[in-house]
């Protein structure tokens, strides 16, 4: 496809959802954030952390795929309102809650609405993306990644000084976020029907209907399983024990160590809109090899440096792996270009529930042999980045 006749982009568009999954992230984050107060309040072991975010990852992971092939046969263009009056409901319980039970059940109906948000938010973002996917879903993610870094500052600036109950403030966000879910479902009629009017013209044209072979689809969807799988497992070693290593091997106060955390996190805005922009130019197969490996010698080095290059070294490591993200979810839509409702849930959830097994491993492996063992086992994670080797290459325009 040249330059002039490439379909227009809807910044505006894409802007909005960004900022709604900021807000969305942002609320999620709020529970990692918190797990120090927690702990400390209620007596929690790393195995009770562990399972608090399997609950609240597989809560997000199971319901995406249902709702992204329910989306996919019947759109719903404001689902994704339904899904931030989980996030409020269980935003407010979690303010409240007296037991672990209850925390619990909250952070489960954080992650159902989660998973009710990110299916038809991703179709929004494919459809208003115009010729420029990697762009598209750079913005989306981005937002996403921003408001999973606010989480530890408003923890350190709000949480920790006054609270628990302070979790309640955070109900403006999600009041907020369905305001702008709104609007967006408000513009999804238009925009489709545009994306659906190229895809059918590019469909007629000579070549332009490829087909790939079901063993090509399964190989490839089995690959990038895998890889998110390495990706996650690693991410949430520091989502889930970054601060709790910090304050075990440098003696940092929770506040510094959270400030540190949204550093970390800050790295991944970063990590996925570059990701996107230089998927665009050089392919997702290329970005998808640079982001798992390129990371090996810094994890390696990691476990063995000072508070300082800790900090320079864990900020790079987050932008060469979060990098891999969009390049991912497109090269899965691309292979399956009527199915984007259910790839973004599946991939949103193998985010979430893939995370979410990995926190609960690690939880056991924290408990078992300490914190700074968990970090020199996980250095040696981006090794498994070689099985990109088996990836197909495909036509990067399949789904355009």
């Amino acid at each position: 496809m040249t330059v002039a006749t490439r379909p227009r982009t809807h910044l505006a568009v894409l802007v909005v959802l960004g900022s709604a999954h900021l807000l969305n992230d942002m609320m999620q984050s709020l529970i990692p954030a918190t797990y120090p107060i927690l702990k400390a309040t209620y007596a929690l072991d790393f195995v009770q952390i562990g399972m608090i975010t399997l609950t609240f990852q597989i809560a997000g992971a199971l319901l995406q795929p249902v709702v992204g092939m329910l989306t996919d046969r019947h759109p719903v263009p404001y689902s994704p309102v339904l899904g931030m009056m989980f996030t409020l409901s269980g935003l407010i319980s979690l303010a409240f809650a007296q037991d672990y039970s209850m925390i619990v059940v909250s952070v489960a109906l954080i992650g159902i609405g989660s998973s009710i948000f990110h299916p038809e938010a991703t179709r929004m973002a494919r459809y208003a993306a115009g010729g420029r996917q990697g762009l598209a879903q750079g913005i989306f993610q981005v937002g996403g990644q921003a408001g999973g870094a606010l989480g530890p500052v408003f923890a350190a600036l709000i949480i920790v000084p006054l609270g628990q109950p302070s979790l309640g403030w955070f109900a403006v966000c999600a009041l907020t976020a369905m305001l702008l879910l709104a609007w967006i479902g408000s513009k999804q009629h238009q925009i489709s029907t545009e994306f659906m009017a190229r895809r059918t013209a590019r469909s007629n044209e000579p070549g332009g209907a490829t087909r790939l072979a079901p063993l090509t689809i399964g190989i490839s969807l089995v690959v990038l399983t895998f890889l998110m799988f390495v990706k996650n497992a690693y991410s949430e070693s520091f989502r889930s024990f970054y601060t709790f290593y910090l304050i075990e091997r440098f003696g940092l106060s929770i506040p510094a160590a959270q400030m540190m955390l949204f550093l970390f996190l800050l790295a991944a805005v970063a990590g996925v809109l570059i990701g996107g922009i230089i998927g665009d130019r050089i392919g997702r197969y290329r970005i998808i090899w640079i982001s798992v490996l390129g990371p090996l010698p810094l994890t390696l080095i990691l476990p063995f440096a000072d508070l300082f290059w800790t900090g320079i070294l864990t900020i790079a490591i987050n932008v060469i792996m979060a990098s891999a993200f969009a390049s991912i979810l497109i090269y899965a839509m691309d292979l399956l270009p009527n199915r984007i409702g259910m790839i973004g849930g599946l991939f949103y959830g193998l985010n979430f529930g893939l995370g979410g097994v990995a926190a609960a491993l690690l939880g056991v492996l924290a408990d078992r042999l300490g914190v700074e063992a968990v970090y020199q086992i996980c250095a040696f994670l981006p090794l498994a980045g070689v099985v990109a080797w088996f990836l197909p290459r495909i036509d990067e325009d399949l789904g355009t």
